[in-house]
């Protein structure tokens, strides 16, 4: 069973209140991109959201409060002048953020096509990465120009949408540069080879986390030895392979906890643990409750 991977229609149809049918708000081409304020937003969510992907990326600034997610199997807060970033394709979840004013837009690789292909974009940006790192802190003088940017995007998207397309690509270019020009990689002492496998490693986990569960597969896959990609993944994240590996099993599995009905026993062998015990304490080793008291905990019993 696959897990619910949401695009910006879907996404709205499911956890918005039908206020945002509002066209003032989210205009007729908003599957490629939108930008509105947080506040707002936030204000027709049925919250909270549980975790899932999204096929669009997510970007947030905030210039007043704070917001917790949960992104991947790491929690992160940004305040003040800060972004968040979820890259397509990556798992997150958020319940009520103490957000009062910021700004928060959707895009897909599709609406900057015209200026970078896909793989550009991803080279260009380093957190539209799913490996990249998704909070950046903004100082000054990037925070203000940030703002105003934001300011410029949010009035052409209001009065136009996606009218004045080139005019809306080019600031919301300018805006990508100057989260860059801030962004500091999570890898950013470590040496560039030992960065890259470390990305290729990430990358491969989350495509086929519910097939390979060793070291030494993921080892094979990458062409080196498993005490190698050991040695490495610890020096650049300081986690085990096999920390990663169960880390991303278990968000697999709690996904699954939160969006079916499928019984502990059925959760495990979806995500390709034939041993529902030994599943059961790999679950109670890093949520400290076994996947039936997680449940309950969602469905507040």
């Amino acid at each position: 069973m696959k897990i619910n991977t949401h695009n910006v229609v879907s996404f709205k149809e499911k956890f918005m209140r039908p206020e945002t049918t509002d066209e003032s708000m989210l205009k007729a081409d908003f599957r490629t991109f939108f930008v509105v304020k947080v506040e707002e937003m936030f204000q027709l969510m049925k919250l909270p959201i549980p975790p899932m992907r999204s096929t669009s990326h997510i970007l947030i600034y905030i210039t007043e409060g704070e917001a917790i997610m949960n992104i991947g199997s790491q929690t992160f807060t940004i305040h003040e002048n800060e972004c968040m970033i979820v890259a397509a394709g990556q798992v997150y979840s958020f319940s009520n953020p103490d957000i009062n004013k910021g700004f928060l837009c959707y895009f897909e690789d599709l609406f900057l096509l015209n200026k970078f292909s896909a793989a550009d974009l991803r080279q260009e940006f380093e957190f539209l990465n799913i490996w990249g790192n998704p909070s950046v802190k903004l100082g000054q003088p990037v925070a203000t120009y940030t703002q105003q940017l934001f300011e410029r995007i949010l009035a052409e998207y209001t009065t136009h949408g996606l009218g004045t397309k080139p005019l809306t690509q080019a600031y919301f270019v300018a805006l990508l540069y100057e989260i860059q020009s801030a962004y500091k990689s999570l890898n950013a002492s470590v040496q560039n080879m030992a960065v890259g496998l470390t990305n290729r490693f990430k990358e491969l986990l989350t495509s086929n986390i519910r097939t390979m569960h060793r070291v030494s597969e993921y080892a094979a896959a990458l062409n080196v030895t498993p005490n190698h990609l050991n040695k490495v993944i610890k020096s650049v994240t300081g986690k085990s392979p096999t920390k990663w590996i169960d880390e991303t099993l278990l968000l697999e599995a709690k996904m699954l906890l939160h969006q079916t009905r499928l019984s502990v026993n059925d959760v495990a062998a979806e995500i390709g643990v034939l041993d529902a015990s030994y599943f059961s304490r790999l679950f109670r080793k890093y949520e400290g409750c076994t996947p039936l008291q997680f449940r309950k905990k969602i469905d507040g019993i």
